[in-house]
Formats: structure tokens, sequence, C-alpha cells
């Protein structure tokens, strides 16, 4: 990125402001990507965590297999998620609070004993799996905002700073030499007078 100045105090003043925005926002947004480096991981984490604990239940229910073509598939259904939304390093972003479930109405004398327990295991199977999706959605929201968070870090880092304290040197060098030339112009000038007084 090229960046546009005049060789004159004016530009100066103005790149040199530009500079020090970027220098003071820098750090702030080199902990903002290393906060949100961390909450990503955590993040990910949780929701393998989240995705084995949802297997490993599986895997514990898989001896009542067969008893699930007994089941109503329609008994049980997800009524509503309750969310609120959270900042983590200035990224809004939604948490589960509760889940709630719609249970039809069913006769505990017409159907199988197991049925108030199938219904618990699959409200506990369906929160599991809930929760696993809210976490990997609040990994993908963190990741794209430390993304976006590291391309401006190296926007600043490898870039435009680098570029201001360039253009300023370039800046602060041309205006040396018009100085260094117009005493230089002054002195020749003042050696010619110096030299018409004597001759006269």
């Amino acid at each position: 990125m090229a960046i546009k100045f005049q060789y004159n105090k004016t530009s100066l003043n103005d790149l040199d402001k530009q500079l020090k925005v970027r220098q003071r926002a820098l750090p702030s947004l080199q902990n903002k990507e290393s906060a949100l480096r961390a909450e990503v991981k955590r993040a990910r984490d949780q929701a393998k965590e989240l995705e084995q604990k949802l297997e490993q239940k599986m895997r514990d229910f898989d001896y009542m297999v067969s008893l699930w073509g007994e089941f109503e598939h329609d008994l049980i259904s997800v009524e509503d998620v309750k969310l609120n939304i959270i900042k983590i390093a200035g990224v809004r972003i939604p948490v589960l609070q509760d889940v709630i479930f719609k249970v039809k109405e069913y006769s505990l004398f017409a159907r199988p004993f197991w049925y108030p327990a199938g219904v618990e295991i699959l409200k506990e199977l369906a929160s599991v799996g809930i929760e696993s999706i809210f976490y990997s959605e609040k990994m993908r929201l963190l990741d794209h905002a430390r993304k976006k968070t590291t391309q401006k870090v190296n926007l600043y880092e490898k870039v435009q700073i680098p570029g201001y304290e360039s253009a300023i040197m370039r800046i602060k060098r041309f205006m040396e030499d018009e100085e260094n030339l117009a005493k230089s112009a002054m002195k020749i000038v003042k050696n010619r007078q110096q030299k018409m007084e004597v001759e006269v």
C-alpha cells in the first residue's frame, strides 16, 4: 500500500499522527488476537469433548437399539432453545442457556415401562448435541474474528507502520536538504555581497 504524501510540514504532521494512532492501536490488536486465539482453542476443545460425550452416550445405549423401534418418533421434540449473547474480545457470541422440550402426552399403562427413561435419554442426547453445535458455532465466529484481527495486525505491523515511518523519513530528508540548500545559497549570496563590497 503506497502512502500518499507531500513534501511539506502539514503532510509530515498528518503522517506522524497516523503513525502514532497505529502504534498505539497495535498492542491492543495483538492482545485481542491472542485472546481470540485462546478462546477459539477453548471452544474447539469443548466442541470435541461434547461430540465425544455424545458418541459415548450413544454407545452406552446401543443395548436399547431394538427397543427404540417401539418408541414413537414424534413423542419428543425441541420446542425452544434459550440463548444469551455475551461479548468475548469485542465479538458477540450466542451462549446456550436452556433447551426446552415438548413431550406429547402418553399413557404410562399402555406403553412399555422404559418409556419415561427413554424420554429422559433422548432429552439428554439432544441437549448434548445442541450444546456441541453451539460450541462449534462459537468456534467459527471467534475464528472469523481472529482472522480479521490477524489481518489488521499484519496490515499495521508489516505495511502501514513501516510505510508511514519511511514516508516521514523521506519528508524529513527532503526538508533537511531544502534547508541545507537554502543555507548554502545564503552563504553564496553573502560571499558575493562581501566580494562586491570589497571591490567597490
